[in-house]
Order: structure tokens, then C-alpha cells, then sequence
């Protein structure tokens, strides 16, 4: 009895898991968060429980996709998420719920090259705004920890992190989305200078065989090849082959049109080769002239270019074989 009165009257409760010391200190940091706001909840929970959140930040990740797939080694991944975290905790201390406010510009250019790297890395828009996402479940669980529940305090602080995590996801999404295009662009500029190859059959004479849709895009990369290709071979005749265009309507026969032009200014005159049955049908259909030699192969245009030129193909007989004895 004497013992537990003692217990009672002089000796200390042990301190409760998560509580910064007593029971007494715990229940006073309780009475505070519940006169704060979200904000002051949130980022009260997330500098208290700074390293509790990022291990089940970095555990969630793990079960994720992306480190399973193998895009992002461990140490990367964790590099990431304590920048990240660490400047979220300041960026809450200093500004609030507001993820677009100048207190998160740090974290905002951060998140953007993590996004920017994804995109060249061959991450899904999904796997790369759970990076931010899955940061929602352990900040809920430490205000869980720090408030206890069914209190104003604790819906508070859910609702604010709600919103800046929201916010700073779909930033991220945005920053992806767009370095994706930018990817994929540049990609397709890649493969149109590729496709548009200006080979020299003889002196003076190139052929640019096209393969695929003409756009507007991508006649500009033809013509910029083409003229450039009359410049350094000094070419006489340049022959345009449309083999492999699969339809030719008037906005094509525009953009070939524009190519002969080009070609003219500099000198070279045009042949187009490569007119199916089909196109010519779809072209008479139209209305559409190119009002320029045409040739229904490669092989009669440059038989015509070789003419122009003033050459001519001539067959000579095999010289006779000799037998060795």
C-alpha cells in the first residue's frame, strides 16, 4: 500500500508511445493542437513525427511499381523522398497549406525535376504523382498519433493536407505531362529527319524518297534537308518520290507544291515520282494539279532526269569470255 501510495503521490507515469514526455506534457500538447488551425496541426505533426512519416513514406513506395520494376534504385528513392519531405516540413512551417505559394517554390522545382526524370526514365503518370500521393497515409496516421481521433483538430489537419498534397500531385502530374511531350517530340523530330533521307544517284540528280504522312511539320524538315542537299551537290534535278505516302489529298499537294517551289528558287528542277493508280484517281477526284513532271516510278523519273541532263544510259555487250586451258 505504501508502495502505491508512493507511486501515487511522488513518482512519474511512464511517458506514452508518441507523446513528447509525460502524460501530463501529452495531454497539454493535445490541449494545444485543438486551438490551432489545419495548418498549424499539420505541420506541428509532421515536425514532431518527421521520421516515422518518411519510414512508412519510403515503405509504401517500395511496395509500389516503380522501385519494383526496376526504373529507380533504393538510394535514389531515398534521397528523394528526404529532400522532399524536408522541404515540405519547412515550406508548412513557413507558409501554410498553400502549395503555390513562394514558400513551396523550392519544393515546386524539386518535385519538377523528380517528374522530369521520370518522364525520360519511362515512369507511368500514375507511379510518378503516388510519389507525392502515398506521403497522404503516413501524415494522416501521425495527426492520428498526436491528436488521437474524433476531434476538430484531427479533421483540421486531414483536410489541410489534403489540399497542399492534392495541390503539389497534380503539379507534379502537369511538369510530367508536359516533359513527356516534350520527349515524344523531340523523338518524333528525330525519327522525321531520319525518314526524310536525300540520297545523290548521280551528279546533279537526288531523289528524296518520302515514307508516311506529309504535315506541316515534317515538310518543313523535308524541305530544310532537300535544299540543303541542292546546295552541297549542286544539283540539277532533284525527284521527289511519293511511294510510300499512302494518300495524297489537297493539303499533301500543298505541302509538295511548297517543295518544288523551294527547289526552284534554288535552282534544281522537280520530279515527282511514285503516283499509284489510286492517288492519281483521288487527286482527279480533287482537283488537285501539281502542275510539275510526273512519273509513275523512280526508276522512269530518273530516266527523265538523266535525259534532262543531257546522259544517257547505253547497254554494251558483255566482252567475250576467254577459256583457260
Amino acid at each position: 500500500m505504501d508502495n502505491c501510495l508512493a507511486l501515487t503521490r511522488g513518482a512519474a507515469m511512464p511517458p506514452i508511445e508518441g507523446a513528447p514526455g509525460s502524460l501530463k506534457a501529452s495531454n497539454e500538447y493535445k490541449d494545444k493542437l485543438m486551438t490551432m488551425d489545419g495548418a498549424e496541426v499539420l505541420a506541428g505533426a509532421v515536425t514532431r513525427d518527421e521520421t516515422a512519416i518518411l519510414d512508412a513514406w519510403l515503405a509504401g513506395l517500395r511496395a509500389g511499381a516503380s522501385l519494383q520494376s526496376g526504373r529507380i534504385r533504393e538510394a535514389e528513392l531515398q534521397t528523394q523522398a528526404k529532400s522532399v519531405l524536408a522541404q515540405f516540413k519547412d515550406a508548412l512551417a513557413e507558409g501554410g497549406p498553400d502549395a503555390d505559394g513562394e514558400a513551396y517554390a523550392s519544393l515546386r522545382e524539386t518535385l519538377a525535376e523528380i517528374s522530369r526524370s521520370r518522364a525520360i526514365q519511362g515512369f507511368t503518370p500514375t507511379d510518378t504523382a503516388n510519389f507525392v500521393f502515398a506521403l497522404k497515409e503516413p501524415i494522416i496516421e501521425a495527426l492520428r498519433r498526436a491528436i488521437g481521433s474524433d476531434t476538430p483538430a484531427l479533421a483540421a489537419g486531414i483536410v489541410a493536407a489534403g489540399k497542399v498534397l492534392d495541390q503539389l500531385g497534380l503539379h507534379t502530374t502537369e511538369v510530367f505531362l508536359a516533359s513527356r511531350e516534350e520527349v515524344i517530340g523531340r523523338q518524333g523530330q528525330e525519327i522525321a529527319e531520319l525518314s526524310t533521307p536525300v540520297v545523290r544517284l548521280w551528279d546533279g540528280i537526288l531523289a528524296l524518297p518520302l515514307i508516311g504522312t506529309l504535315d506541316s511539320a515534317r515538310t518543313g524538315v523535308v524541305m530544310e534537308n532537300l535544299l540543303q542537299a541542292i546546295v552541297d551537290e549542286e544539283a540539277e534535278i532533284a525527284i521527289i518520290d511519293i511511294t510510300g505516302v499512302p494518300t495524297v489529298d489537297t493539303l499533301v499537294a500543298q505541302h509538295l507544291l511548297k517543295t518544288v517551289a523551294a527547289a526552284r528558287l534554288m535552282g534544281a528542277d522537280c520530279i515527282v515520282s511514285g503516283i499509284r493508280p489510286q492517288i492519281a484517281q483521288t487527286m482527279v477526284h480533287l482537283g488537285v494539279e501539281l502542275n510539275v513532271v510526273s512519273k509513275a516510278t523512280l526508276a522512269d523519273a530518273f530516266a527523265v532526269a538523266l535525259k534532262q541532263t543531257g546522259r544517257r544510259v547505253v547497254r554494251q555487250q558483255a566482252a567475250p569470255t576467254v577459256e583457260r586451258r
